[in-house]
């Protein structure tokens, strides 16, 4: 097989010496681009997370367009409950709905062990079809959301400010909670592996609500899962990176989770960061992703302090704090790619 032309975001997973910082930012596959918008107003979301060719598509388009160093394959992390057999419907301005959502064990009874192979073969046809059609040009990222991230949704059956209902079932029926969490544990982790085979390059953990828990809590109903994960993906040789939002504390522990890379929110300082645990994992982040509604000069500013406080040396993976924002202009963000491009190099 063909060497990748651009392999700088896998070196730098592996803290391996690059010649520049690279840089990809999450949600980069999405509603801020117009030529997304466009295929986005001909089909619903489902129908493009389903349909391979749509998929390869709008993946490619940050990659065309902004010039970012990794491509990120265009889904979204609910598939894997829908695989076990909750109906998912997504609704404009309210996001996804599950309409009958887990609350008790008849409810979780009706879950089923998926084989990623058969009930998420569409993602997987994406994976490999995007990877053709990417021609080696930059690495493939894989995706899943962690099971307490997963469980949150699936237990509130929507987006929720204080996420009430799966804190109640983790407090009253923590024998429950826990045997979701090791079913979503096990078909979050077969579906990477299959990703893996498919040909993603690297895969990410996204731990979106992690931080709606308190630390020991966090342990307990996260942590535990997520490295369960890696102990499963890690066997297939490529960079595992875990991005747990909101959780501050603990960093030594997340740093030996088994993750090759730590991503970090904006709210935390890299160097700090690094200092702590930067000589046991790679570093990914942390601009916050409103900064992109500044003007080009505070974005090279901001984009500066970041990669300053990184300071030299490889193992820094530049991104947002969080996924790009809908309303962002895509010149904010091609202006951030050309600026760390340009000025990373000199921490190398």
């Amino acid at each position: 097989m063909a060497e990748l032309q651009n392999d700088l975001f896998l070196r730098a997973c592996k803290r391996l010496p690059v010649e520049r910082t690279p840089i990809w930012v999450m949600r980069q596959a999405g509603r801020y681009l117009p030529e997304y918008r466009a295929v986005r107003q001909k089909y619903d979301f489902l129908t493009m997370c389903k349909t391979p060719e749509l998929v390869a598509e709008v993946t490619l388009q940050p990659i065309d367009l902004i010039g970012v160093d990794a491509a990120i394959i265009f889904s979204d992390i609910l598939v894997i409950p829908e695989a076990m057999g909750m109906h998912l419907e997504m609704h404009e301005g309210r996001g996804p709905v599950f309409p009958h959502p887990i609350r008790n064990e008849g409810d979780a009874k009706n879950l089923k062990k998926i084989d990623p192979t058969v009930d998420l073969k569409y993602v997987l046809d994406a994976v490999a079809l995007t990877k053709k059609e990417l021609n080696q040009r930059v690495p493939l990222i894989g995706f899943s959301g962690s099971p307490w991230t997963l469980l949150a949704y699936m237990v509130e059956g929507q987006g929720s400010k204080n996420f009430a209902k799966v804190k109640h079932l983790i407090y009253n029926n923590p024998k429950l909670a826990h045997s979701l969490l090791e079913k979503i544990a096990d078909a979050a982790g077969a579906y990477l592996c299959a990703k893996i085979e498919a040909g993603a390059d690297a895969v990410q953990i996204f731990d979106t609500w992690g931080g709606l828990l308190s630390q020991d809590d966090f342990e307990e109903f996260s942590l535990q899962y997520i490295s369960k994960i890696i102990s499963q993906v890690k066997g297939k040789d490529v960079p595992v990176i875990m991005f747990a939002k909101g959780v501050h504390y603990h960093l030594e522990t997340l740093a030996a989770s088994g993750a090759d890379v730590l991503g970090l929110d904006w709210t935390m300082n890299i160097g700090d960061v690094r200092k702590n645990v930067g000589d046991k994992v790679a570093l990914q982040g942390n601009l916050d992703p409103t900064v992109l509604y500044a003007g080009h000069e505070k974005i090279r500013d901001e984009a500066g302090k970041i990669l300053k406080s990184f300071g030299k040396g490889s193992g820094h993976i530049f991104n947002l704090g969080h996924g790009i924002l809908p309303d962002v202009p895509p010149e904010n963000l091609k202006a951030l790619v050309d600026f760390v491009k340009a000025e990373s190099g000199r921490y190398h």
